[in-house]
């Protein structure tokens, strides 16, 4: 019985972790090119969550076709996004701190607007599998789970050879080390940094999806996102590796807390972590420590 429920909770940790992976992922992107805190991109996850809510109950969409529209979605609304919020704070070269306070400024704004054209209510996805669990080693296990820590580990490999292996690659790594030499040496950082916000929206549209099968959509889920920012911190904001390893550390440190200590104390470790990092290690497993970085 004790074996069983260990894998259980690994699997389940392994799937929220993955989830806060891709989350985290689309934190670091950014901040990487444009060394500040996109607190707006939780609310693109929210939008994204909605749009494969409605996709499913009002379109009656498969999974994959309502997932496929939300990623869509969701890149569309991370490039407005970067166009109207940052862009213009770019090319006056504002301080950091400037894009930190327009992103927390358009994380309301886009809240408010959900609460006020969709209502506050949670709305629950539809079943996905009609056997929604399946026992392996006495264990209950979410298919559900299972497929979303195989498919963020199948995006986010994808990204990682996307970064690693193209041309494109190569210029967002550049910009990412230095935008300035990168475009004296001919990188057009105005579309790598288009092109990169429309990355993260692709990963905020997986990630909304799966938050939203797992906890319902609703308008402040947005917030919660916030953990994805602990375990992009915890990793080392700028690093991809970072991302995924603080991601499931998080996840899987959440799910042993709420199984095997309390539930209502998750939220309290996830927190002392973030501050134990900060104070011991501020730059992260992954990261490396800039000053300017807010």
């Amino acid at each position: 019985m004790a074996i069983s429920l260990i894998i259980q909770t690994i699997v389940t940790g392994l799937a929220i972790g993955g989830i806060y992976s891709l989350m985290a992922v689309g934190y670091s992107l950014i901040f990487s090119i444009l060394n500040f805190s996109n607190f707006a991109f939780g609310m693109i996850i929210m939008l994204a969550s909605f749009m494969g809510y409605f996709a499913m109950t009002r379109l009656h969409m498969a999974m994959g076709a309502a997932l496929f529209m939300a990623m869509a979605g969701a890149g569309i609304l991370s490039f407005i996004n970067e166009r109207v919020a940052y862009s213009p704070l770019r090319k006056r070269k504002a301080p950091p701190l400037y894009f930190m306070i327009s992103a927390m400024g358009t994380a309301i704004f886009l809240e408010n607007i959900v609460y006020a054209t969709i209502g506050s209510q949670y709305n629950a996805f539809p079943q996905i599998f009609k056997v929604p669990t399946m026992t392996i080693l006495g264990a209950s296990l979410g298919k559900m789970d299972l497929f979303a820590i195989i498919f963020s580990i199948v995006a986010i490999l994808g990204l990682n050879y996307f970064i690693q292996n193209t041309r494109t690659g190569i210029s967002i790594r550049a910009a990412s080390y230095n935008s300035t030499v990168a475009q004296i040496n001919g990188v057009n950082l105005g579309y790598v940094i288009g092109l990169v916000f429309v990355l993260a929206g692709l990963f905020a549209g997986i990630s909304g999806v799966f938050l939203g099968i797992k906890y319902m959509a609703y308008p402040n889920m947005g917030w919660i996102t916030n953990k994805a920012y602990v375990a992009a911190v915890i990793g080392g904001l700028g690093s991809l590796p970072g991302a995924v390893a603080g991601g499931i550390i998080l996840g899987l440190l959440e799910t042993f807390v709420s199984v095997y200590v309390s539930s209502t104390l998750r939220d309290v470790f996830s927190f002392s972590t973030l501050i134990l990092f900060l104070v011991i290690k501020p730059s992260g497993l992954f990261g490396k420590y800039l000053e300017e970085k807010v």
